[in-house]
This record gives structure tokens, sequence and C-alpha cells, in this order.
């Protein structure tokens, strides 16, 4: 049987699918200069391809099956599986309209198709229904799917295949860009677990499957692999907590080490998971990149949708430690919680700037389907369009800003935390005290420049 992996390259403007909120995906269409440049970059350093692709290519491999893979181009198949998104439906749809008229069977994976099946029925002959390594093995066996076909999580992580990569296409050219961290090109993508075992209720990463892990000898294994077919391999670790158990991490550092495993590598965690004596150790192992949720400053906030807060202390601490140690941090702020007015998204940003992360991504709040928040604000989503639930575009009645102020905020965050003078100096990792005072001052007379344009639009400022 001759089985098509198909993920779809968005056309309008930067698309994240795969693992990215959760598995909805993340549309970034430029809306100033600022986003034009964050846009173009991230097309360069996050275009990577689905790890979840890249299993089903090893489980269809494995039984035997000739695998073909498209970022687009329709091929010809017997079995056609598209990587769904909420983000870019309607051009996967349509595809998937294309290779049926062909006489090809198409089934939809992702957390899209799984919790949102009324917008990929009419264009497929079988939704998968969870996570797919399940079905896919029942299908390379020799199954007929048809409808929705359950696909429960599997228990056991390590009896999975590695990713093949190789049956992606996946031979890129990489180049290493000095403080980037991540090099132009991307890198291989890692799940050392899936699920999340926290609770915030605007969160999809825990609505798809159970919070499990996998061993330490198997994820070492797999990065043994990597290092075997690819020169100096750059890992990215998916998880959404990577450090969750401080032990565990640890014991990855050490067996990276012990096997003498010469990569590099970034994790997504929470910065109460680190401390230095655990970051030095992840850096001897080869961790170059950080990035983590700091979502709002306002700890009240926080608690109320379900979020663990994080005492500033220590989030400096740990953002100090990694820019001493040469990691790249980047921090994630959402804007537009329910309580959230103007004031506490200034005083979001201005903490986002004053943390000092070596980048941040701001994003507005989305109420994504089957989420507890979505349960409650659902009654308040006017959007219709369930493509702009991208993380950048208003899609509820917010109690006390409206959309074109969300929008704006968005925007303030993005040119207040890049256009500054200290954000090249902390780039570029300047410590020298008079240079240091000199950017300061500097600085001051930017967030001038910032508040008149600001109050010029909006009649007020966002005061940082």
């Amino acid at each position: 049987m001759r089985i098509v992996l198909a993920d779809l390259a968005g056309k309008s403007g930067f698309v994240s699918k795969d693992t990215v909120a959760g598995g909805y995906g993340s549309r970034l269409r430029p809306f100033s200069k600022v986003t034009r440049i964050y846009s173009s970059l991230k097309r360069r350093f996050h275009d990577v391809p689905s790890v979840h692709l890249a299993y089903l290519a090893a489980i269809a491999d494995r039984a035997g099956h000739e695998v073909t893979y498209t970022r687009g181009t329709p091929v010809d198949g017997d079995v056609a599986i598209v990587l769904s998104s909420l983000v870019d439906f309607k051009q996967e749809t349509a595809w998937a309209d294309v290779m049926r008229a062909r006489g090809t069977r198409v089934g939809f994976i992702g957390l899209a198709a799984s919790k949102m099946p009324e917008l990929f029925e009419p264009h497929a002959d079988f939704l998968v229904d969870g996570e797919p390594e399940a079905a896919m093995m029942q299908l390379v066996a020799g199954d007929t799917f048809s409808g929705r076909v359950a696909s429960p999580a599997l228990p056991d992580l390590d009896a999975l295949p590695f990713p093949r990569w190789d049956l992606l296409n996946e031979r890129r050219f990489r180049l290493d860009v000095p403080g980037a961290g991540r090099p132009a090109g991307g890198g291989f993508s890692v799940l050392a677990s899936r699920g999340c075992p926290e609770f915030c209720t605007y969160c999809p990463h825990r609505i798809l499957a159970g919070y499990r892990t996998r061993s330490v000898e198997n994820i070492a294994d797999e990065l043994a692999y990597l290092c075997e077919s690819n020169p100096r391999p750059y890992v990215i670790f998916r998880d959404p907590l990577f450090s969750e158990d401080r032990e565990r991490s640890l014991a990855i550092a050490d067996a990276i080490e012990r096997r003498g495993l010469d990569l590099r590598f970034e994790c997504e965690t929470r910065l109460d998971r680190l401390d230095p004596d655990l970051l030095n150790r992840l850096h001897a192992a080869g961790m170059r990149a950080m990035s983590f949720g700091v979502e709002s400053v306002s700890a009240d906030t926080l608690k109320k949708v379900g979020r663990r807060p994080i005492p500033q202390e220590q989030q400096r601490l740990v953002v100090n430690h990694c820019r001493s140690l040469g990691i790249v941090t980047a921090g994630f702020f959402v804007l537009g919680f329910p309580h959230d007015t103007w004031d506490s998204i200034a005083a979001t940003i201005e903490y986002a700037v004053d943390l000092g992360s070596t980048v941040a991504q701001f994003k507005l709040l989305t109420p994504y389907p089957a989420t507890p928040l979505w349960k409650q604000i659902g009654p308040k989503v006017y959007e219709k369009n369930w493509e702009e639930f991208d993380g950048f575009t208003p899609t509820f009645h917010h109690p006390s800003l409206s959309g074109d102020e969300l929008r704006y905020l968005l925007d303030a965050a993005y040119n207040r935390f890049y256009l500054r003078p200290s954000y090249l100096a902390n780039y570029c990792r300047i410590s020298q005290a008079g240079l240091r005072d000199m950017i300061a001052r500097l600085d001051v007379r930017v967030a001038g420049i910032h508040t008149r344009r600001e109050v010029a639009q909006m009649a007020r400022s966002v005061t940082c």
C-alpha cells in the first residue's frame, strides 16, 4: 500500500501546526513592521516537519508499506493521512477533496479533527479520534477505516518506533546564527512525554490524552539514533513541561554525556521547575535554548485560569542564570484574560521588558474548543471563522476591552519589547557597566517616543 502523509504548508502568514496550541495550530499574519520581521524569522527558524507524521512514517515503513510525504502537491497513493489544524482547515479539506477525486482514500489526524470533526467529515473517508499511532497500526495491518475511528493513547510510549525523518524528506540545510540558539532551518522534534500534568483552563495541550513519559534510556536511544544519521543534530523537545521531574531531567543529561552524544537541544518548561544547578547540568549536556510561559504578571489573574503563579524572584533567577550560560530564553505572554484591563496588560508588557528574556512572544487569549475555558466563555465568542482562532485575533467579547484595544495592545507589546536599545544589547550580551548605563538612558528616550505615538493614536499610553 502506498501511504501519503500530508503536512500542508500555510499560504497566508506564518502557520505552525503539529504540537503548536496542542495541535490546533497558530497563524501569524503580520500587522506591523515589527511583526513582519518577527514572522519572517519564525518562518526561517520554526518551520519544522511534523513529529506525529514522522511517527506514522516509521509505523508504515516497519509494516512494509511505501511512504510518500508532501507539503501540498497532490500525489498518487492508496491512502492519504492529513495533519489537521484549526487555523488552516479550509486548505486541508480542499486538498482532501482533490485527493479523493483522484481515487485516494483520505483520513485526518490531529487535535482539530478529534475535537472539531464536523469541519472535516464532509471531506474525509475517516477521521482519527485521539493520538494517531494506535489507529495507524490497525491501518497498516489491513483495516479499512470509515467514519470516526477511535485511537486510544498508547500507555507504553517506549514501544513506538523512532520517528523516520528521512521518509519526510528531512534533509534541509541548517545554519548556526550567533545568539539565536536554534539554527536557521530548524531541527528534529522529540517527544519525551505526551500531554501535560498542569491544569491551565485555556491550554489545549491537556485535552487529547493524559500525561505519560518515556523512559530515559528510550529517549537516549532516540537521541543516539539522530546522532548516527545526522551530524551534530539540533533537538527540539516539544514537551510542554520538559523538566517536570527534576531527577528525570538530570538522568537525561547524564545519559547524553555518558553516551558521548554530540548534539544541542532546546526545551519548553516552567521556570519553577528549574534551578541553577539543574541548568548547569542541562547546559553541559547541550541545552542552548529554553522557552517558558509567564502569561501574565498578575498572580490573581493566573489563579483564575488554573495556572500556578511563579514568584518573580524565581523567574528572574532562572532567566539571569540562563543569560550567564549563553542559553537563549523565550518568554510567552498572553494578553486579554477575562479579568485583564488596559492597566494590567500594560503591567505585563512592562514586566516582559524588565524580565529581559532573549525573545518574547505575545498572543491574545483564545478560547479553544474543548478546553475548560471554552465552557466558561463560549457564549461570549463572536468569531464564526474558526481559522481566526490563531492566537493573534480577538474572538470573544471581553468584559472591559474592545477588539481594537486588544489588537492595539498586542501591537504595542511587540513594539515596546523589540524596539528598544536594551533588546539589542541583551541579545548581544553587552554587560559593560558604562555601556549599560548609556543604553538605559537611550531606553528612556525611546520609551518616550512610544508614549507620544500611543497617545496620538489611542489618547493614552501603554506605560512601561
